[in-house]
């Protein structure tokens, strides 16, 4: 069976014309003064890759089309279908149309050192296929992490990751990551498949590359949680944690791999 990407039903509101050969895609729903303050900081790297917002229909009044012309955005993407693996196969779908040869995936909640960016861009022009984001080495910044993330990073989804994918990531849960086309568009790899809908998509990218052989670095990022003590995250209730544990043992197991072409 050949495969034939599988994205949500998503509306596409450009905002100026294509003029990099990468971009940024900035995952987001209804982050408010978050997600706009990081689109400020990311204005002044506009030039260097465009930058893609991939929505699950805010309704916060943070996707103003004049603020994000204002800050640079080229294209505003919306889907209502629900998820972080949803928005990535809207991402990554209009990302590939558009002919763009690498992205770098980027939350929107305000916690990524976006000043990082360039790091990624030239990593792609070396060559790299995935590069994962990690605040965990030297060089990289923490502050105020939770101290059940940092022991379920490293004591539960790095392992599984390593189970999954024969690499030890330092900090796989991290949404800093960058995305070679030629690793998009493989099909042993396949992304844009309607399985990946919550957070499958995430640790399914980390495993992928190394089973695969391709090329995988790992760069120092800064993540900063917010010093009030509050956890900018979409993961709350006990049935979406029992849901990522479910999707981190399949992608452990390989049960997301693609099916072999017939």
């Amino acid at each position: 069976m050949q495969y034939v990407p599988q994205p949500p039903a998503y509306e596409v509101r450009e905002l100026s014309p294509k003029s990099t050969r990468y971009c940024f895609l900035v995952t987001s729903w209804n982050e408010g003064d978050r997600i706009r303050n990081q689109l400020r900081r990311m204005s002044e790297r506009a030039s260097l890759a465009d930058i893609l917002i991939a929505d699950g229909d805010s309704d916060d009044g943070s996707m103003d089309a004049d603020f994000l012309r204002s800050c640079g955005v080229r294209t505003l993407l919306v889907t209502r279908e629900r998820g972080l693996g949803t928005a990535l196969r809207m991402g990554f779908d209009y990302a590939l149309s558009q002919g763009y040869e690498g992205v770098v995936t980027v939350d929107g909640n305000g916690k990524d050192g976006v000043e990082r960016l360039p790091d990624f861009l030239r990593l792609l022009d070396d060559g790299v296929d995935f590069i994962q984001g990690s605040r965990f080495l030297p060089g990289g910044k923490h502050e105020h992490t939770p101290w059940t993330r940092h022991l379920g990073v490293k004591l539960v989804v790095a392992p599984l990751l390593w189970v999954g994918g024969g690499r030890l990531y330092s900090d796989p849960t991290n949404g800093f990551k960058g995305l070679s086309r030629r690793y998009l568009t493989d099909p042993r790899v396949a992304p844009i498949r309607s399985g990946f809908e919550r957070f499958n998509m995430q640790f399914y990218l980390n495993a992928r590359a190394p089973r695969l052989g391709f090329r995988v670095e790992e760069i120092p990022v800064e993540r900063v949680y917010p010093s009030d003590g509050s956890i900018p995250t979409k993961i709350t209730k006990f049935s979406t944690k029992i849901t990522l544990v479910k999707e981190l043992l399949w992608t452990a197991f390989g049960l997301y791999a693609p099916k072999p072409t017939r």
